[in-house]
């Protein structure tokens, strides 16, 4: 595999380039008299920003342009998210008023089994040795369900779609400081050595002399544009011929290799479903339905119609973060026990979503103090078939990587999408340019509990492992398109994303203004909660109220929102954390 590499070059930031329809996450929303602001884009990379405006300036649609991102962010962005990949998407459409939700999640190869993560001695690997092999490659999904999401929702060309990624891959980008942050911050993990594993990603990432690629460095990667081009001509080819070979080749080579195959790629199929919907207040939330865990925010939001009401005084109010708290720590608790994929196995989800169980649950939530018995509830009782199914307890392991964007067109469609080659730099091995998945460490390793309970997300052929992935739409009550969320993070994506509709729907904050909120993930009786961001006395009631609170120094959410507001107007967020930026496309640039 080979690499051109220009020489380095110091750029600002950037922001050279990135076109007149773009803001930085710090900046207050563009206020303007003169152009009317039609649509938007916002994703956590300001190339990738410009280049979805680009195709709605060309006259594209939300879906037109989610393709470009998508394909763009898989080249600038190589650290979360690609076509080596997957992820879910919930699309709104301003005609019908219809969401629908597109499953681009990977598959696990039909050579997989129960003791994929196991060792000749039956020893669990390794996280870090599991991640980083061929034996965590699923199937990708990003090609096949955009395509499938394209094919309802599309206005432009296919092939139009990837000529901003093309221009950037044949002529080069500048190394963002996130991406080379990452590759440091990631730097002993990569094969230095063919007798460890696959080599090409380090070499792709580093100089000549082996130190990482600086900022502002331009860097050009031809094989990605061939890959575009192929899938550009004809997406399917991505899951045959030449592409699908390397793929596989790159998935089973050894040390460490795995099993997936160019049948798995062949017989890749995506899944699209209706969203599931649930109120908040007098919204409707609509998202991802499984193997997605939506669900838990939708969770999230029903405990809190039903627990005692926040405050007038919103976020300044510290008793409203408890009570958030609370409803965050009895959703993980059903999360863990309940999710997967329910082509495999049975779900409750009725039950989880059901008034009568988030009635009984959100008695859990009191002002007097947390809750020091949360367990996992009992939705099988409230199904309309009785199933009491005994799962057993999770053991999935967590990873962060992922990104999420959120686009809304001139003529009101909205795409809400987070996608993901799982952890950083996914399983450090490439084919066609793109980094490959590391999505199958997903799935819990064990495949029963102490007790011999059998887990639910446990590894089998041609599953698709549980996400946290929820991207989320929210609609007025006129069934109107209101607001498009969403955040990568893990396990954490839950509660970033539960935070911020919380902050705009109920605490009156701008989409900026609730991303710029401090990220509380509440998943045991420990709470973590950003130091730099979080007024001290919201850190003491918390302790106060009996939790066991970690100040941690930040959290890498890569949150991403756009919200209409009463005169039409649109209105974004992205998260500082990373290098998010709002796109905003104005009237007089529609073709």
């Amino acid at each position: 595999m080979k690499y051109t590499k220009h020489l380095f070059l110091f750029l600002t930031l950037f922001i050279v380039g990135c076109g007149q329809g773009e803001q930085q996450a710090s900046n207050q929303p563009i206020e303007t008299t003169e152009r009317k602001p039609v649509g938007m884009v916002v994703t956590a990379n300001p190339l990738a920003t410009e280049a979805g405006l680009e195709t709605l300036r060309a006259g594209g649609s939300a879906m037109d342009a989610a393709v470009t991102v998508l394909s763009t962010l898989s080249l600038v962005e190589p650290q979360s998210s690609g076509l080596g990949g997957g992820g879910f998407m919930v699309h709104y459409d301003a005609d019908t008023k219809k969401i629908d939700y597109y499953n681009g999640r990977e598959r696990a190869p039909m050579g997989a089994t129960k003791e994929l993560f196991f060792d000749e001695n039956g020893e669990k690997l390794p996280f870090r040795q599991a991640k980083n092999s061929g034996l965590s490659i699923g199937a990708p999904g990003a090609v096949a369900v955009l395509n499938m999401a394209y094919q309802d929702h599309g206005k432009l060309p296919w092939k139009q779609l990837f000529d901003p990624t093309l221009e950037y891959a044949v002529n080069g980008f500048a190394v963002s400081p996130r991406m080379h942050n990452s590759i440091v911050s990631y730097e002993e993990n990569f094969y230095k050595d063919p007798a460890d594993g696959p080599t090409d990603l380090y070499e792709y990432l580093h100089l000549d002399d082996g130190s990482p690629l600086p900022i502002g460095h331009i860097l050009v990667n031809e094989e990605y544009a061939e890959t575009l081009r192929i899938v550009a001509n004809n997406p399917n080819d991505f899951y045959r011929g030449d592409i699908a070979e390397k793929i596989a080749a790159a998935a089973q080579e050894m040390p460490n290799g795995g099993t997936l195959s160019t049948q798995d790629i062949a017989d890749y199929y995506p899944v699209k479903r209706d969203a599931y919907c649930s109120k908040y207040r007098n919204t409707t939330l609509c998202g991802s339905a499984l193997p997605s865990s939506w669900v838990s925010v939708s969770m999230v939001m029903s405990l809190l119609n039903e627990a005692p009401q926040f405050s007038a005084e919103g976020a300044d109010d510290p008793e409203n973060w408890t009570l958030l708290a609370e409803a965050l720590r009895i959703t993980y608790a059903d999360n863990n026990q309940f999710i997967a994929d329910d082509e495999f196995v049975e779900v409750p989800i009725q039950g989880l979503m059901s008034d009568a169980y988030i009635k009984d649950r959100a008695k859990l939530i009191s002002r007097e103090g947390a809750n020091n018995n949360i367990e996992a509830g009992d939705p099988w009782a409230y199904q309309q078939q009785q199933a009491s199914l005994l799962y057993g307890k999770d053991a999935t392991l967590d990873d962060v990587g992922t990104t999420h964007f959120v686009i809304v067109d001139a003529d009101g469609n909205a795409v809400s999408m987070t996608a993901t080659v799982e952890g950083y730099f996914g399983s450090l091995r490439m084919a066609g340019g793109m980094i490959l998945n590391n999505q199958l460490t997903d799935f819990s390793f064990d495949y029963v509990d102490a007790d011999g309970n059998p887990i639910a997300n446990a590894v089998a052929p041609g599953k698709r492992p549980r996400s946290s992935m929820s991207p989320t739409i929210v609609l007025d009550e006129n069934d109107d398109f209101l607001m498009a969320v969403g955040s990568p993070g893990g396990r954490n994506i839950i509660s970033y994303v539960a935070k911020t509709v919380v902050g705009i729907m109920s605490w009156g904050l701008s989409p900026q203004e609730a991303i710029d909120l401090p990220n509380m993930v509440a998943r045991t009786e420990q709470v973590r909660i950003e130091r730099n961001r979080a007024k001290p006395e919201i850190i003491q009631a918390l302790r106060d109220f009996g939790y066991d609170v970690f100040e941690s120094e930040g959290e890498i959410s890569g949150l991403s929102a756009v919200l209409k507001l009463d005169d039409g107007t649109l209105q974004g967020g992205a998260d500082p954390r990373r290098e998010g930026t709002v796109g905003i496309l104005f009237d007089d640039e529609v073709k």
